[in-house]
């Protein structure tokens, strides 16, 4: 099954954003790719078992938790992580969400579950860059 150009070009983005914070790497456990920070994942980025391509984020915030569940195809993740907030959110459907505002659910999953060191380094970062 092909995948729409238009959901590659997003999880394309949505993959180097997520590997572009602090201490991020890419590995594929259980056929998945998986974004990780200290050994501990903050966004997988597939389908698995013939889903859409999709990303699975943990957002903790009640509105931004809400607004991904709203999403066409979106629902709580497998496994019991639906539980722990995690969303799986579909990016082929049409009214799927931007990558822009998929890479702010990734920026808070990797706030959820990154160590205060790691998030004062992105906080110390992104303070660089709105100096410039």
């Amino acid at each position: 099954m092909a995948v729409p150009r238009n959901a590659l070009r997003k999880w394309e983005k949505v993959r180097d954003w997520a590997l572009r914070l602090p201490g991020a790497t890419e590995e594929h456990p259980w056929g998945d790719t998986v974004a990780k920070v200290d050994k501990k994942v903050f966004v997988f980025l597939g389908g698995g078992g013939g889903h859409p391509v999709a990303v699975t984020v943990k957002l903790t915030d009640e509105t931004a938790h809400a607004h991904a569940l709203a999403c066409p195809g979106a629902e709580p993740a497998g496994y019991g992580l639906g539980r722990a907030g995690w969303v799986r959110v579909p990016l082929e459907p049409a009214g799927a969400p931007a990558a822009e505002l998929l890479c702010d659910w990734v920026e808070e999953s990797y706030r959820t579950v990154a160590t205060k060191r790691r998030v004062a380094e992105l906080d110390a970062r992104t303070a660089q860059v709105e100096t410039r």
